[in-house]
């Protein structure tokens, strides 16, 4: 297990949870070997499945938070064009603690759902390096490498013929494959994540530059193109190789399977964004919302898009994740809608006030304190505020009672004050 893990992302924060991420895949891979479906494209679809299920409680926060949202939303658009182009202090502060107060009326944070965020993304892109380098975290798989690991490397200057077939080939692996190493078990690691990334043109070239194992690379290559095949397609080639390496050999079906593999994930893409519930931020009346539900939309369209044409550039196995992750989404979304569309959101409103209130209760004194710590504060800008705009009345006093002391007549108290006072400022100039 130890030499497995060598060859794994080795991130400081994304590591330690792909490894706990690929134990799992690791035992999905062997429960699929025992009943005979050794296969990774499928291990990937089930493995991700059982992911979202698990993180299932997190995005029914998310939707709750999204539904309350909507439902609070017009009060919320009163609020931004009550103050639309107030931008003095007290208007801040008094827009502020209105918004707050309908977050409190609904028993939500303003955070909303940042904290069940904050925990999925990181789980989503450790996800994705596990099935980046698959058999960094599938013993399994790893295995079929074995024989033919062995074979190169007892093969005289494999390190060098290695170093210039990535370059030839343009494999880039994570981490950079380095035939320059001493320690045996790295350079078998490496030689692990190169072959894995091969496509079958890639397989060929081995052949050439290994002439001597040509019959254990063809071995190989059988038993890992049946455990990485999936619907005829190696998984490890991207969908333009398919595409171009059939459709010369008149083999339509695969570029068929091929071409679906990018259009299948940009339409699941689109129909989970169109099954996501929205608030309706148009008009909003304040220019940051109207500007983040712009980015919003613009982000919608481009995603899918995105990842239309990534699918054709990158391995089917990833296509494979980006589609089976779109259809659980999916499902999921399917279901939620039409639980939310059931229950009465004035019950979740009213619960959500209770947890809220117990938890200020459970605050106590220190809630007070702040309150009252904000109540000053807000007086003190205020006072300040008005402070700042008698200043120039104030002047206008100081410079009157200037003149009128200048005109005093000799020997009276006005005139020696002035005597002083000039005394004093002649004395600070120096």
């Amino acid at each position: 297990m130890s030499e497995m893990l060598l060859t794994a992302y080795d991130g400081a924060i994304l590591g330690p949870i792909a490894k706990v991420l690929g134990w799992l895949m690791n035992g999905v891979y062997m429960v699929m070997q025992q009943i005979g479906l050794e296969n990774v494209g499928l291990s990937i679809i089930i493995f991700t499945i059982i992911i979202y299920m698990l993180m299932f409680p997190l995005t029914y926060k998310q939707q709750k938070f999204s539904k309350l949202s909507q439902k609070m939303q017009p009060e919320i658009q009163a609020i931004n064009k009550k103050y639309q182009g107030k931008k003095d202090q007290a208007s801040m502060m008094a827009m502020q603690e209105e918004t707050q107060a309908v977050y409190e009326k609904y028993g939500v944070s303003m955070m909303g759902s940042c904290g069940q965020m904050l925990i999925q993304m990181p789980l989503l892109f450790a996800l994705y390096r596990v099935f980046m380098n698959v058999p960094a975290y599938v013993t399994g798989v790893k295995d079929n490498f074995s024989a033919l690991v062995n074979g190169i490397m007892a093969t005289e200057g494999y390190q060098d013929t290695m170093t210039q077939l990535v370059a030839d080939l343009k494999i880039i692996t994570q981490p950079a494959a380095d035939f320059t190493v001493t320690d045996q078990v790295a350079l078998s690691n490496s030689l692990v994540d190169v072959l894995n990334k091969m496509n079958s043109a890639g397989w060929e070239t081995l052949k050439d530059a290994f002439p001597s194992l040509s019959d254990m690379i063809s071995t190989s290559y059988e038993t890992i193109s049946h455990v990485n095949n999936f619907l005829g397609m190696n998984i490890s080639d991207t969908p333009w190789q398919i595409i171009t390496t059939n459709i010369t050999s008149h083999q339509f079906l695969l570029v068929i399977a091929a071409l679906m593999i990018p259009i299948v994930s940009y339409l699941t893409q689109v129909l989970n964004i169109k099954l996501m519930p929205t608030a309706n931020n148009n008009n909003s009346g304040n220019e940051q919302s109207d500007a983040m539900a712009q980015q919003m939309n613009m982000m919608n369209k481009m995603m899918p898009l995105f990842s239309l044409f990534m699918c054709f550039t990158v391995p089917v196995g990833l296509g494979i994740y980006w589609i089976s992750s779109a259809v659980v989404r999916c499902v999921q979304q399917f279901f939620l809608n039409r639980h939310f569309d059931k229950i009465d959101l004035e019950d979740i409103i009213k619960k959500n006030q209770e947890k809220a209130k117990k938890k200020r209760e459970k605050m106590g004194i220190a809630e007070n304190q702040i309150s009252n710590a904000a109540r000053m504060n807000t007086r003190t800008m205020v006072d300040k505020s008005k402070n700042s705009l008698m200043s120039p009345e104030k002047e206008a006093e100081i410079e009157k009672s200037r003149e009128i002391s200048t005109k005093a007549k000799a020997g009276s108290m006005t005139a020696k004050a002035n005597m002083v006072r000039d005394f004093n400022e002649r004395n600070n100039r120096k």
